[in-house]
């Protein structure tokens, strides 16, 4: 066995740069850190080839006294901690100690700063962490640190690097996060000498939503707030019409630090559930406030990953406060229209009130019986976790009565005089067209229908009410389909089918929900067994709301399909009347809304 020894300072300075140091933007990250900790108003990023040959880092923060500069690039050197009991209360982003030194390690700094009481600023220059001068210097109040020539004594690290403009958008992306986590500091960023990003620094989060991401996603974007237990949590959602192929758009800070977090990405996604299409992820700029105590954020050498002493509590606060905001929002997006040449501004449009006022406790309490959590798996063990009494039952706030079908009548129906909105008419079989004040909505009939249904079958607390089939019907399924429904055979049955194994793999079909249709019986079940088959571990309350998309889906008005005026007048009411009807379980909306001022502006009146 080779002899063992200590390594040398040197050698041990590049081993932490290594942990810290991964690229030019965990610089930046580190550098514009220590700024807001210093208390700075104004950071100024600048940048040349992606950071690899420059970064300057300008601020107006306390500034380092001339005599603490040298000490700043020692290892483990802070202003921020001093003893073993503090690290459970820190309230500054860094404390490790580290990051001036191993910047400086692996790079050429020097670093020019001034505090308000001296006359005279510092002036330091250091090359692979070692000081090679120091004097005084002119300069204003605060800290400018410029970083060249990073990696330049590691060239094996410099392979690892990637070109220059993905290595300047992940300085990019950094920025953005600290410009999101401190609203209050005015960031601008400089990207070989143009102007990037800038912002106003004014406190308001939604300004800095605007002033990054561009005024249709600020746009896109319902506000939060609120209180669990000792957390808090505030910024904001996209709405469940504005969702994103992947989870890029999450943005999650934790005491105004950016984290990584499966556990809030999934307390999030948990509150859009039914409310947003399979393989859609919403987008978020969220900020918790935690205790002293129940967070570590040392977990990660670059404290992008974090864990939670109660994560139970923090899981609750992201999913009901976010679940309650969005059920605050107005029902209807508005209709997207082209875009004509700017027009003297209009009187705003009057806005129907589809407003909630619910807190994230009064969710948590009429969604308490979806907390029980067993996990499932489809379809071995599914069939002995999804006996009838074991299922978890939603209680509703508003449960709607079931919807009559009446016979087609030759004439509209009569609306009350005092009846809020005024239906049209209906277009292409499929939209019910209906004038509310100043507003125009289109109503997907299918999608509108389709939520009431699901909404009822989640609301019942008894079985579904099943149709017996006059003559049964063998259900067309792969072997493995059929053996997943029969596994499930206890769950199928509370929804409204009656099955029994024809063996061989054959299923036969007995009885369907009473809201189905015959023929959607083969076509329901197959897509039941599709769910079953899925390869996903699911809660109780997740496969039976998967159940039940299928059987409201199938059993719901169909596009294309002609709606006598009764009909389509009970399906309006139904809407009008209720302010959780707002999309259906697969996350299109319900009514599109056109403003009068939006259609004036087409027609060129406004």
């Amino acid at each position: 066995m080779p002899k063992i020894i200590q390594l040398s300072p040197h050698v041990a300075d590049l081993i932490a740069a290594g942990e810290v140091v991964e690229r030019p933007a965990s610089v930046v990250k580190e550098l514009t850190e220590n700024a807001i900790d210093a208390g700075s108003r104004h950071i100024t990023i600048e940048i040349q080839n992606g950071g690899m040959s420059y970064i300057r880092v300008t601020d107006d923060g306390c500034g380092i006294a001339a005599e603490d500069a040298e000490t700043a690039f020692l290892r483990h050197a802070t202003s921020k901690l001093r003893s073993a009991d503090e690290l459970a209360s820190i309230h500054t982003l860094g404390f490790r100690g580290e990051a001036l030194a191993a910047t400086a390690a692996v790079s050429r700094v020097e670093l020019l700063t001034k505090t308000a009481d001296a006359d005279m600023g510092v002036s330091l220059y250091l090359e692979g962490g070692k000081v090679v001068w120091k004097e005084e210097a002119g300069c204003p109040d605060g800290t400018t640190i410029i970083v060249r020539d990073l990696f330049f004594n590691t060239p094996a690290r410099m392979k690892f690097m990637k070109r220059d403009s993905a290595e300047g958008a992940a300085v990019l992306a950094v920025v953005q996060h600290q410009a999101l986590a401190h609203p209050e500091v005015a960031f601008r960023l400089l990207r070989d000498e143009q102007e990037e990003l800038a912002t106003a620094g004014d406190g308001d989060l939604r300004s800095a939503v605007y002033q990054i991401f561009g005024r249709q996603t600020a746009n896109d974007m319902v506000a939060v707030e609120g209180k669990w237990d000792r957390y808090s949590l505030r910024g904001f959602v996209t709405k469940p019409t504005a969702t994103r192929g992947s989870r890029n758009f999450q943005h999650f800070f934790v005491d105004g630090r950016y984290v990584k977090s499966r556990l809030l990405s999934v307390a999030l996604e948990e509150a859009y559930r039914n409310q947003i299409m399979v393989g859609r992820f919403p987008g978020c700029v969220l900020a918790l406030s935690a205790p002293d105590g129940t967070v570590d954020v040392n977990v990660h050498p670059a404290k992008t990953e974090v864990k939670f002493l109660n994560e139970r509590d923090v899981f609750d606060c992201v999913r009901y406060t976010v679940e309650a905001a969005l059920n605050k929002t107005p029902g209807s997006p508005e209709a997207r229209l082209p875009q004509q040449k700017p027009q003297p501004a209009a009187k705003p449009a009057a806005k129907p009130d589809f407003y909630r006022t619910m807190s994230a406790e009064d969710f948590k309490a009429f969604l308490n019986a979806q907390e029980k959590r067993p996990v499932v798996a489809a379809p071995e063990v599914a069939k002995k976790v999804m006996a009838p009494e074991a299922l978890p039952v939603a209680e509703q706030i508003c449960v709607p009565q079931p919807m009559p079908r009446p016979a087609p009548q030759p004439e509209p129906s009569p609306q009350k005089d005092d009846a809020p909105w005024r239906i049209v008419g209906e277009v292409l079989d499929t939209y019910i067209i209906v004038e509310q004040g100043e507003d125009v909505y289109f109503m997907d009939k299918h999608a509108a229908h389709e939520r009431i249904l699901f909404e009822r079958f989640r609301a019942q607390t008894q079985p579904v009410a099943i149709q017996t089939l006059l003559s049964p019907v063998s259900a067309s399924l792969s072997p493995e389909e059929a053996s997943a429904v029969l596994e499930n055979l206890p769950l199928l049955e509370t929804f409204g089918f009656a099955l029994e194994d024809f063996g061989d793999g054959a299923v036969l079909i007995r009885g369907v929900p009473a809201e189905l249709g015959v023929e959607e019986a083969e076509s329901s079940l197959a897509e039941i067994a599709g769910d079953l088959l899925s390869g996903k571990r699911l809660r109780a309350d997740e496969l039976r709301d998967s159940v039940l998309h299928t059987v409201a889906c199938k059993a719901a008005i169909k596009a294309g399909r002609h709606t006598d005026p009764r009909e389509r007048e009970t399906l309006v009411r139904e809407v009008f009347s209720r302010d959780d009807l707002k999309y259906c379980p697969h996350g299109r909306p319900i009514c599109i809304k056109l403003t009068r001022q939006n259609l004036e502006k087409q027609f060129g009146r406004a």
